[in-house]
């Protein structure tokens, strides 16, 4: 896991914003989906701002995690 500031990356990152974000547009979550399958994961009230970059691997345990409603922390 990292951050980036993906400004600084040529391609162009599609966000999406999480269907469980309030209808106000703030405390939004918002993903975006990298080229080598992995993820980004960031703030809406920051879009300019660092992004949490995430494997494909991780990015999978995470989704399973959630729907098996157990989360767990990284080694």
């Amino acid at each position: 896991m990292r951050t980036d500031d993906l400004s600084r990356e040529p391609r162009a990152a599609e966000w999406i914003k999480s269907s469980h974000s309030g209808p106000d547009g703030g405390n939004c979550v918002e993903v975006a989906r990298l080229p080598d399958a992995g993820r980004a994961v960031r703030d809406s009230k920051n879009p300019a701002g660092e992004a949490l970059v995430v494997t494909p691997s991780e990015w999978s345990a995470f989704v399973n995690g959630v729907k098996a409603g157990t989360p767990s922390s990284a080694a």
